[in-house]
């Protein structure tokens, strides 16, 4: 049995009318999971909110009080962090379960309650930098969820694999001198946030995809750079910014992903957490922005993870 956490203020981030980022994306993967009947074959748990020692691990306390100073009240108007971040009264409370949610599925899979959990949360977390939300993001929800691993439960590696089409800069950012953490980042190049580039260093490993990249490509640049490097580290858990936006329906990138790839992806990141893990996986949900696609691909995901 899979673990799912949600909550239902992840729906209160109203971010506006044309913005990507909308509740029906979490409303999709739940008709989805009802309509497949994988619903019933996993176990729901509602996100808590999160504490602010967990932010204060891979957040700068004076960006915290800068963010809970900003957001509006209710009632209020939104308010802009950025072109592309914004903050309505119910986000500050989605962000906080969506950052709690990644801790709750760190203590369910380390008392051994769960080996995998997938965590349906919104806003998503991976472009937020210790000092700064941008890119949809407020609070960096996989690098709370990874941090809380270590600093609780004593985990000396952990992996942090982010397959979402745009390149995880705040969790490198994060965890970039951090040798505890392997961090892997698939990502169309050049795109948004003009980050990353084709390195390999002992514990980051980006991959830059070009646009029009389709499965073929996709596949083999896994399998060449994430795979090997996975194996070398033994993780002892591991960590997934779950991000469905290169998918070839979505048009918020140029790639062309199907809900086979991400199906694909996911059985073999389950094979590396089997071998060096103990099978223990958090995913949590980044980008995907084509309702349908999305929903879709996150079906296969939690089909491979749950085997």
């Amino acid at each position: 049995m899979l673990g799912l956490i949600s909550h239902y203020d992840c729906h209160d981030h109203v971010t506006g009318d044309l913005h990507p980022d909308a509740p029906v994306r979490l409303e999709a993967i739940t008709n989805q999971l009802i309509a497949s009947g994988m619903d019933y074959v996993l176990r729901h748990y509602d996100a808590p909110l999160v504490a602010r020692a967990d932010l204060e691990r891979v957040h700068d306390p004076a960006y915290l009080d800068r963010v809970y100073a900003l957001a509006p009240a209710r009632g209020a108007p939104p308010v802009e962090i950025d072109g592309d971040t914004v903050m309505s009264p119910g986000t500050l409370r989605a962000a906080e379960r969506a950052a709690g949610a990644g801790v709750m599925a760190v203590d369910l899979v380390m008392k051994g309650e769960m080996r995998e959990v997938f965590c349906a949360v919104r806003p998503p977390g991976h472009h937020a930098v210790r000092g700064q939300a941008m890119g949809f993001c407020l609070f960096n929800n996989i690098a709370v969820a990874a941090a809380h691993a270590m600093d609780v439960y004593g985990l000396e590696r952990v992996a942090v694999v982010d397959f979402d089409v745009h390149h995880g800069n705040g969790t490198e950012d994060i965890f970039r001198n951090d040798k505890r953490v392997l961090f892997c980042s698939s990502f169309q190049h050049p795109f948004y946030p003009f980050t990353g580039h084709e390195k390999e260093t002992e514990n980051l490993v980006d991959v830059p995809l070009p646009a029009g990249t389709g499965s073929a490509e996709f596949r083999a640049a896994i399998s060449e750079h994430w795979l090997p490097h996975l194996d070398r580290f033994r993780p002892q858990m591991l960590f997934v910014s779950a991000g469905f936006d290169a998918h070839m329906a979505d048009d918020m990138s140029s790639l062309a992903l199907t809900d086979e790839d991400y199906g694909w992806l996911t059985t073999e990141l389950k094979k590396i957490a089997e071998r060096h893990a103990g099978g223990r996986i958090v995913s949590m949900l980044e980008g995907g922005y084509e309702p349908h696609a999305l929903a879709r691909s996150v079906i296969k995901h939690i089909d491979a993870l749950l085997g």
